[in-house]
């Protein structure tokens, strides 16, 4: 049996007017996705537990079988695992976006423009990051360049008693009422401030500014966290496994748990990103005796964060024709059978452009227990309320997924 969790960051959603009252996933045109849904399951799921914010780092270890309750220790120590730091028990994480600010006056009356700076290259922002640490290094203090936007700071024998708001949830606001809060957190917000001087006449976004794009003009320190401690993955499954995305969290999940962590040349993390390749990657690790794939998709999420309709629904197309639909292909013709689960980790809803805690759809696949064929069944929230399947946790649909 061979077993793969496809993640679609951030597709669930509400219904929007400009569809007729429809969700981006009934929209698109996911025919590959749906067909599996007909002669399978659909359900809905609740991956992030109440009283946890509805970040991809609570949804996406609750996705992977694990309880964000027990296991969750802040983001960034997850992302600093995929970079390579090796943290020290007493080592605090932090994640240090690059965003763009706009405005005028003091830097509490900027705005939030962009949490992503136009999506940075990793090369840009490797420069600005090497600026950063320049400046703002020290022996107790250094930030490490990660993929894109997204980048870590590690602080020695650092707290976490601090109050840090991502970025992605301020989109528009004047930043004064976000900036951090807690005992002894002025050093974090004086970087952040000193880095919109540092950064605003770099270089690299002066040429950002020339061709007109967003220029990464200030740190954002926020998802502080403890090197986390998550029990084996195949201790708990009994399968051999592999993690492949874009992204830094997912990787630093899939390596904290002993999953192999593929990298694709290519992955961006948004609607640009290669999907072929991503397909390709799961097929050869099929090929080379690996049991499990969980395969991560961040672009319907950068979609929903900048407010981009088009785009989300194109990204789910982009998903079910380069990605499940090859993938399927091949599972098939080696005549061995399978599980297929395909979820959102959490909501993104276009209406707000950032997460929310609300319970999403799943479909699930067995090629083996192939269900009577339904043309309601789809991979959507209507079709997926509709069923009397509803798991509370994600870490139980993931046990049921692998029939524990």
């Amino acid at each position: 049996m061979k077993y793969l969790i496809l993640v679609a960051d951030g597709a669930g959603d509400e219904s929007i007017e400009k569809l007729g009252g429809k969700t981006p996933l009934e929209t698109a045109n996911i025919k590959n996705i749906n067909q599996l849904a007909k002669k399978g399951t659909v359900g809905v799921v609740s991956t992030v537990p109440e009283g946890i914010a509805p970040g991809s780092d609570a949804a996406n270890l609750s996705v992977m079988g694990y309880d964000p309750r027990v296991y969750l220790t802040g983001r960034s120590p997850l992302e600093a695992a995929s970079i390579g730091i090796d943290m020290s028990d007493t080592d605090v994480a932090f994640r240090c976006n690059i965003v763009t600010l706009q405005g005028e006056g003091a830097y509490e009356d900027l705005t939030v423009l962009d949490h992503s700076s136009g999506d940075i290259t990793t090369e840009e922002a490797d420069e600005l990051i090497k600026a950063v640490n320049e400046k703002f290094g020290s022996e107790l203090i250094q930030f490490y360049t990660g993929v894109s936007y997204r980048h870590c700071m590690i602080v020695k024998n650092g707290g976490t008693d601090y109050v840090l708001t991502p970025p992605h949830d301020i989109l528009t606001q004047k930043v004064g009422e976000y900036m951090p809060k807690g005992n002894g957190v002025d050093f974090i917000s004086n970087m952040m401030k000193e880095s919109y001087e540092l950064l605003s006449k770099h270089p690299v976004n002066v040429k950002r500014v020339e061709k007109g794009l967003n220029p990464a003009n200030s740190i954002w320190i926020w998802g502080q966290g403890k090197k986390p401690l998550l029990s084996s993955f195949y201790d708990k499954y009994h399968i051999k496994g592999a993690t492949i995305s874009a992204v830094d969290l997912i990787k630093g999940i899939g390596i904290c748990a002993g999953l192999k962590s593929i990298d694709v040349e290519g992955a961006t993390g948004t609607i640009h990103t290669n999907f072929s390749g991503k397909a390709e990657a799961a097929i050869q690790q099929f090929k080379e005796g690996m049991d499990f794939i969980y395969l991560h998709v961040e672009a319907p999420d950068e979609c929903s964060h900048q407010g981009d309709l088009p785009g989300k629904i194109k990204s789910m197309e982009l998903i079910d024709e380069k990605i499940v639909g090859p993938v399927i292909e091949y599972l098939r013709s080696t005549g061995e059978d399978f599980r297929f689960l395909i979820l959102p980790d959490h909501q993104t809803p276009i209406s707000i452009r950032t997460h929310a805690g609300k319970p999403v759809p799943f479909v699930l696949y067995d090629s083996s227990k192939e269900t009577e064929e339904d043309e309601n069944r789809g991979f959507n929230e209507t079709a997926a309320a509709a069923s009397s399947l509803f798991f509370g946790n994600g870490y139980e649909l993931t046990d049921y997924f692998f029939g524990c």
